[in-house]
């Protein structure tokens, strides 16, 4: 059986965050473990409060994993602080570990901010360059590249400019524009492809980046081809948000079994 890692935050609730992580790695079959960077208190109405766990006890997690667990694939999402940032980074570059899925948390569903203001410019320095594939949604690929996002074309621009910052491939996700149908833009380094699928007018999308960039880092490490692995992903994510159980008063979770 591959072992896939997810380093990021707790949820709470079990939408998203290391919860999400390991139910998607379970739906494929990978054996999931994880690194976890912070713990929230959260449910479907949003994020109460969060705290990051101790950059120390955040490395020995680290090591303690991959010294035993290699992972076949891993993902980061909710990294918390530029000290969390700068350790994921040094073990990442220690342990010569590939592929990486870099999901750049910055805000929660809700709206809740996710991410101390000083660990943006790390993730962008230090992470991007190490990542096989890049996953932020449209408000986050604005920060992390300084361009205004309006359309699909912009998204493309903003791919190419993630990739000029040192990652390997770039998924920019179109789920905040506007529209009968969501388009997700993949710059893979030997050209554009656009994913289009009908936009689901639902509350209940709580956790889609985290379960969409673990569903990526499963096909990965099951050997398959990335922009494959997208694709994958992206189809089952689309079928988890048509499934969605409806729990919750607020933005429920996905169907991570669908």
């Amino acid at each position: 059986m591959r072992i896939a890692l997810t380093i990021a935050g707790s949820d709470s609730g079990g939408g998203a965050g290391i919860q999400a992580d390991l139910k998607t790695f379970q739906r494929f079959e990978v054996f999931g473990t994880s690194v976890i960077t912070a713990i929230t208190a959260q449910n479907t109405l949003g994020v109460r409060e969060w705290m990051a766990v101790p950059v120390p006890l955040v490395a020995l997690q680290f090591e303690s994993v991959v010294s035993d667990l290699r992972p076949a694939a891993f993902k980061s999402g909710m990294l918390a602080d530029r000290g969390v940032v700068a350790v994921v980074a040094r073990g990442i570059r220690a342990h010569h570990l590939a592929p990486y899925v870099l999901d750049p948390v910055m805000v929660a569903t809700s709206g809740d901010p996710l991410l101390e203001a000083d660990a943006i410019a790390a993730i962008r320095d230090e992470l991007v360059p190490l990542a096989t594939l890049v996953t932020p949604n449209v408000p986050e690929a604005a920060i992390l590249t300084g361009l205004a996002i309006h359309d699909v074309d912009d998204m493309e621009r903003a791919a190419r400019a993630l990739m000029a910052l040192g990652a390997g491939a770039a998924l920019v996700k179109g789920g905040h524009l506007e529209g009968d149908n969501a388009t997700d833009v993949l710059h893979d380094g030997t050209g554009i492809r656009r994913f289009v699928h009908e936009r689901l007018r639902t509350r209940h999308t709580h956790g889609t980046g985290c379960t969409l960039s673990a569903a990526i880092t499963a096909h990965l490490a099951l050997d398959h081809a990335l922009a494959d692995a997208v694709e994958r992903a992206l189809d089952y994510v689309h079928r988890a948000i048509a499934a969605a159980p409806g729990l919750g008063q607020g933005s429920g979770p996905l169907n991570h079994f669908a």
